[in-house]
């Protein structure tokens, strides 16, 4: 059983990892725009919330290194130091740093702790440089609450309304601690808001069901004020509003404040307001003593935010996050199973109530199985993420290979809201990282060439995602050189890959390039030239029951598209029957089925005429070795898989079929032909197609004729 203790590291263990992928997104995001203030705000509260969780659970040597690195940030967001791309290299390998101390198993050696000292002497150079070149902003950034910090020693009044989420205290924040911090910055005036909490039975101990308004005033400034907030930002509604910037003294904004905030209650008028602003008393006192208002009546008037509008210059409202859980991946997959058994014996009940013809039980199972249908869609939608944070990490990918390479690239990413299932995008990052070295290496050419080609210096590599139909399209396209057809005809010439003068298609020809050991690079570099690359793309997609798909312009650029399902659980089948076996072929890769005669003059039909285009087509019977009669007029499925038509001939189709996916186990992993099975209705199983792989079989065959 994991300790508390244990359980609250490995909480920040989890939030400290996605904290340095928000922070590494937004250093990139940085370089393309220098002077956007929020985003340096953003990347101090980053490494201002992972020093001080860390110094909290015990990670003092992060909280050690991320605090130098912290104090760079707060030099160049208050204007004393310039951004420039030696601050974002040395930041992004800070970023890498606190990775590997991040991880019990790393971090910890002689290596990265000289790698840590390098980082920090180099921030301490770049600091101590920019500061004696005098490289100051030309105004300080601005953000989430006026600073006014350019007089020193004037007190200043803050109008703050923090407001925390039920859940702040279970997250382990004590607002008390916050306000308290305000009280040691100056003169601080509180006002409790309880009118939330409910009735004593309904009250929810561990929620935190009061908020506060508060007046300060202080000569600490805005920045300081802001930074007592820096844990909580992302647990609460706050907002820091200036109301004075010195001018007014001893308390008399405060006095004139409440006398506005009382004259729009109508608790009294204006000449009651003057005449206790004149008398020099304090103006709660005068009114609770002439029996105008009660002294509550003073502080509760605090809360009423419409009377401060017209006094505060730019109001921030910040709205609360919709509130979220973290639950362990292992415990959604257990549940993706249960209900997997629910669907099967769902199909089961309905297979048995169909067979006896109860009316009752028929209206019972269709209940069951629109029940069962929600349940699974429920539980697979939980299962789904956006994709743009595994787009977010490829920025780096790309920054850092162009630099190597000496080539100017900009990747642009759309569709980063496109969700899919969390174990398709776990395995989706290495096909998509070898596709974008791809682009790099051998699509975008080097500055001078495209110049030359009248293009501009830098290339553009775009990255989409998009739904189609029960589908995920991912393209990545470039604006290079294209793929060159002749070149990869002589290299799979050179290698007996194909018949020299063999009569290809373009695309027929830019697919061989998944071939193993293909590559036409000239030399081998740290980068590409061993053949190894993209044949892994095409194992990998293929694992997914996706396809790939590529389309190129000689001289204009290259697209390759990849089609994944939308989940590897539980998918929409089309059930199909050869002799007295059962298979079910993914629905997202069949077009349609057709009937014809299995035979033209007593020769098996190898082709049909699909509205004038001819598509193979395999018998199931034949390749699996089924003996039996082939029926008079024979079903074919016809099924498209990168960009090629086929027809798979069977003896029936069953119809659709909601699959459960079952792994056939490691005795048939090299058993191309099949990706899974799953449960019939009656309890028989069912084996899945892997169609890409039967399609390819259809091509070879047609070759060797």
């Amino acid at each position: 059983m994991m300790s508390q203790d244990d359980a609250h590291r490995a909480a920040y263990l989890d939030e400290a990892r996605e904290l340095l992928a928000d922070l590494e997104s937004s250093l990139l995001e940085l370089e393309q725009t220098p002077d956007d203030a929020d985003l340096l705000h953003k990347i101090f509260r980053a490494l201002h919330t992972v020093k001080g969780s860390g110094a909290m659970f015990g990670f003092d040597d992060i909280a050690a290194f991320t605090h130098d690195v912290e104090s760079i940030f707060d030099r160049v967001r208050n204007g004393l130091l310039a951004v420039n791309r030696q601050l974002l290299d040395l930041s992004l390998r800070a970023c890498d740093h606190i990775r590997s101390l991040l991880d019990p198993n790393e971090g910890r050696g002689e290596v990265s702790e000289a790698e840590g000292k390098a980082i920090l002497e180099g921030l301490r150079r770049y600091g101590g440089q920019e500061a004696s070149a005098g490289l100051q902003a030309a105004a300080p950034a601005q953000g989430a609450a006026p600073s006014g910090d350019a007089e020193a020693n004037v007190a200043r009044i803050y109008r703050i309304r923090l407001r925390p989420r039920p859940d702040m205290l279970a997250s382990g924040h004590n607002p008390l601690h916050l306000l308290e911090d305000l009280l040691a910055l100056g003169e601080c005036r509180l006002h409790v808001h309880a009118e939330d909490i409910p009735d004593l039975s309904d009250i929810a101990p561990e929620s935190c069901l009061v908020w506060w308004d508060c007046i300060l005033r202080t000569e600490a400034g805005g920045e300081a004020v802001a930074d007592v907030f820096v844990f909580v930002e992302d647990g609460c509604s706050l907002t820091i509003d200036i109301l004075d910037d010195g001018c007014c003294s001893d308390g008399a904004m405060v006095h004139k404040l409440l006398g506005q905030i009382l004259i729009e209650r109508g608790d009294i008028t204006p000449a009651e307001l003057e005449a206790a602003l004149a008398s020099q008393a304090r103006l709660g006192e005068i009114l609770a003593g002439q029996g105008v208002v009660r002294p509550a009546q003073v502080d509760s008037a605090l809360a009423e935010q419409h009377a401060l509008k017209e006094l505060c210059a730019k109001p921030q409202e910040r709205l609360e996050k919709a509130s979220s859980i973290r639950v362990a991946a292992d415990k959604l997959d257990s549940l993706v199973d249960l209900v997997g058994e629910l669907v099967i014996v769902q199909a089961q009940i309905r297979q048995a109530v169909e067979e006896r013809g109860d009316v009752l039980m028929r209206g019972l199972a269709e209940h069951l199985e629109r029940l069962s249908d929600s349940l699974r869609d429920s539980t697979l939608s939980i299962r789904m993420l956006p994709i743009g944070a595994t787009f977010a990490k490829f920025r780096r990918l790309v920054r850092d290979l162009a630099a190597e390479l000496g080539k100017e690239i900009e990747l642009v990413t759309s569709g980063e809201e496109t969700e899919l299932d969390k174990t398709v995008i776990e395995r989706l990052g290495d096909p998509l990282v070898h596709l974008l070295r791809n682009s790099i290496d051998h699509g975008i050419e080097a500055p001078p060439a495209r110049q030359a080609a009248g293009k501009t210096p830098a290339g553009v590599i775009r990255l989409a995602a998009a739904h189609s139909g029960g589908e995920v399209v991912i393209t990545v396209t470039d604006d290079g050189a294209g793929l060159d057809a002749q070149a990869i005809r002589a290299k799979a010439e050179q290698r007996g890959l194909i018949a020299p003068g063999a009569d290809l298609t373009p695309k027929e020809l830019y697919h061989l390039i998944f071939l193993p050991g293909f590559s036409t690079a000239r030399a081998v570099t740290n980068i590409s030239g061993r053949g190894v690359g993209m044949d892994v793309v095409k194992r990998a997609i293929d694992a997914l029951r996706g396809s790939v798909e590529i389309d190129s312009d000689p001289g204009a650029g290259t697209t390759i598209a990849v089609r994944l399902p939308l989940t590897l659980a539980i998918i929409d089948g089309l059930q199909i029957q050869v002799g007295a076996e059962y298979y079910v072929v993914p629905l997202a890769l069949v077009e349609e089925c057709v009937e014809m005669p299995p035979a033209i003059d007593g020769l098996p039909r190898r082709m049909v005429n699909m509205r004038g285009e001819g598509v193979p087509v395999l018998r199931l019977r034949e390749v699996f070795g089924i003996a039996g009669d082939m029926p008079g007029m024979e079903p074919i499925v016809v099924v498209k898989v990168d960009g090629e038509r086929a027809g798979i001939a069977v003896d029936r189709v069953v119809g659709e079929h909601q699959t459960v996916i079952k792994s056939l186990g490691r005795l048939y992993r090299d058993v191309e032909e099949f990706s899974g099975a799953t449960i019939r209705g009656d309890g028989s199983m069912a084996l899945i197609l892997d169609v890409a792989a039967l399609v390819r079989r259809a091509a070879e065959c047609d070759q060797n004729r």
